[in-house]
């Protein structure tokens, strides 16, 4: 059974960083894809970033290029996402979810065939 779960959500000052995990299992992790998304209250929920794990490819929402990055540790099956600069406009529910093989970017729901019950990220002062 496939299983995604997020932590290292939490409360930060805007400016501040935090380090989002997904710890995955019940599947060969080199032959998958991770994606975040996040959901802010009252908003659809966004695609964020997704990390081709085979391909070592990286892709971004512009939202958070340039402050955002994905990386994984292959030995641990567990991917990470460092957010920097963070402002209020990132305070959401942050989830990870899996895709066979390679990200499609920007993401299609139906590709999608696991998700984390999510960790939330609140930036305020």
């Amino acid at each position: 059974e496939v299983q995604l779960v997020e932590s290292g959500g939490g409360l930060v000052q805007p400016g501040g960083s935090l380090n989002l995990s997904c710890a995955t299992s019940g599947f060969i992790f080199d032959d998958y894809a991770i994606a975040w998304f996040r959901q802010a209250p009252g908003k659809e929920r966004e695609g964020v970033s997704c990390y081709s794990i085979s391909d070592d490819e990286a892709f971004y929402a512009d939202s958070v290029k340039g402050r955002f990055t994905i990386s994984s540790d292959n030995a641990k099956s567990t991917v990470y996402l460092q957010m920097n600069s963070l402002s209020p406009e990132d305070t959401a529910i942050y989830y990870c979810a899996s895709e066979v093989a390679l990200c499609t970017w920007p993401p299609a729901d139906d590709l999608l065939n696991a998700w984390g019950p999510g960790t939330l990220v609140t930036v305020s002062s």
